[in-house]
């Protein structure tokens, strides 16, 4: 009796853990369901983009790439008008080529590129303290997409006006290339 009993609970127990990880696992469907939190420590709730194609793009202020950052405000400031906004995380994930503070990278986006496209907080973009939206962002039972390992700084992630990632571009993408900007004004 007391076998069956164990048994019992056993079962209970495997059912509640695979329904609470199936949740888990399809409670953020979209881009839109997270909230993140911005360059100045405030929340960003990333349902304020429903409607707009995202250009989701980790970011490092001493990187090769980092000239990046003029292109992506270029980009940003031709096609807002359309609907399109770029997301700028830092992260420090590379060679240490993101080390500074929350207010360094700011300052230094504004007074080099004039970025102002919206910059997150600094997270991490990959290994085991990965931010939530970048789990999401490469894990293709997470967004349906497909999986992708983030190659280096400036990794861009193109999604669509309903949160759903359509793509993933490698980091020497060009930010204005005609893949993008095709991308941006297809209806």
């Amino acid at each position: 009796m007391k076998t069956q009993a164990s048994v019992i609970i056993l079962g209970i127990v495997l059912i509640a853990t695979f329904l609470v990880a199936s949740a888990n696992s399809h409670s953020k469907s979209s881009l839109h369901d997270f909230v993140v939190e911005d360059i100045y420590c405030d929340a960003f709730d990333l349902a304020q983009l429903e409607g707009r194609k995202v250009m989701v793009v980790n970011t490092a202020s001493k990187c090769g790439l980092t000239p990046q950052y003029e292109k992506l405000e270029a980009l940003y400031r031709e096609y807002q008008d359309y609907g399109f906004v770029v997301i700028g995380f830092p992260a420090n994930n590379f060679m240490n080529q993101e080390p500074g503070t929350n207010e360094e990278i700011i300052a230094f986006c504004q007074e080099n590129y004039g970025v102002s496209f919206p910059m997150m907080s600094r997270i991490s973009v990959k290994g085991s303290d990965i931010a939530p939206v970048y789990e999401w962002l490469t894990r293709k039972e997470l967004n349906g997409f497909r999986d992708s390992e983030i190659q280096w700084n400036f990794q861009k992630f193109l999604i669509d006006e309903r949160g759903q990632l359509v793509d993933v571009l490698s980091p020497r993408e060009s930010p204005l290339s005609d893949e993008v900007v095709n991308w941006i004004t297809a209806n």
